[in-house]
């Protein structure tokens, strides 16, 4: 479910809620709109709506530490692959092949995991590749890496500089495949369908006690609606971020640009 499908579903759902509340409460006996009855009702929805509200505070602190997170990560992997191309270059021609194929690797990086802004140039294959913004996992992206790390086994060191640089490169370039393997696994949603249900299911009784007890006039009723409409744009907020490669709000793509302009110097 996106990021609008969310908001929109729990905006649906709420003004549902308070429409179902302001139908069913001319139907109910007197005595269920007792004054003692009413005052229950508020007591009830107020423990509601500090749980509520406790709980849309720990998930939004939590998506946005998750988000935080991998922008801090892609740019420590932006770092570790400067780091591998600067090894690769002291080597010398030898691993040209394997530069080339880093290169070619983050050109590829930046067009799939951020389709919808301008690639780098360059010349890569980018053209019909399927690409899920919520899983960094890209086949071609990984037979890249493949590639390079196949070049890079191949060297035959002349002496013994070159033999402790080429273990340094192997060493560096299992750094990148952890860190890029992190990165995969960090960019699916954290977010649980039951608990975000469940946590709809509250919602909606909170509302649905609105419509019992407001009163029938077109201020309360416009209040309630700009409740509704709030409490969407916080869940939309919520799963925006806990989608940090999705929506408007997306992890920056600048470090992993700053990096190709490092291996294309």
């Amino acid at each position: 479910m996106t990021e609008v499908e969310s908001g929109l579903l729990v905006f649906i759902v709420l003004l549902i809620a308070t429409g179902f509340g302001v139908l069913v409460r001319p139907l109910l006996p007197e005595e269920h709109k007792a004054h003692e009855t009413v005052q229950l009702i508020q007591l009830v929805i107020g423990m509601l709506v500090t749980f509520a509200a406790l709980v849309l505070g720990l998930m939004t602190a939590s998506a946005k530490t998750s988000f935080d997170t991998v922008a801090n990560d892609f740019r420590a992997y932006a770092a570790d692959l400067i780091q591998l191309d600067f090894k690769l270059r002291d080597y010398g021609p030898d691993a040209a092949d394997a530069r080339s194929m880093l290169r070619a690797y983050t050109a590829e990086a930046i067009a799939t995991t951020w389709p919808q802004e301008t690639p780098p140039p360059g010349d890569y294959y980018r053209k019909n590749v399927p690409h899920d913004p919520q899983n960094l996992e890209n086949p071609r992206l990984g037979r890249l890496l493949d590639q390079a790390e196949s070049q890079i086994r191949g060297l035959n060191p002349p002496d013994a500089f070159h033999r402790t640089l080429a273990t340094d490169v192997l060493d560096q370039f299992t750094v990148v495949s952890k860190a890029r393997w992190k990165l995969i696994e960090e960019s699916h949603s954290s977010l649980s369908d039951p608990f975000f249900l469940t946590l709809t299911f509250w919602l909606a009784i909170i509302f649905l006690s609105f419509g019992l007890i407001a009163p029938r006039n077109a201020l309360a009723l416009v209040t309630i609606t700009l409740g509704a409409l709030s409490i969407a744009s916080a869940i939309y907020g919520i799963v925006d971020l806990d989608t940090p490669f999705t929506g408007p709000i997306t992890v920056p793509s600048q470090p992993m640009r700053d990096a190709l302009a490092h291996l294309l110097s």
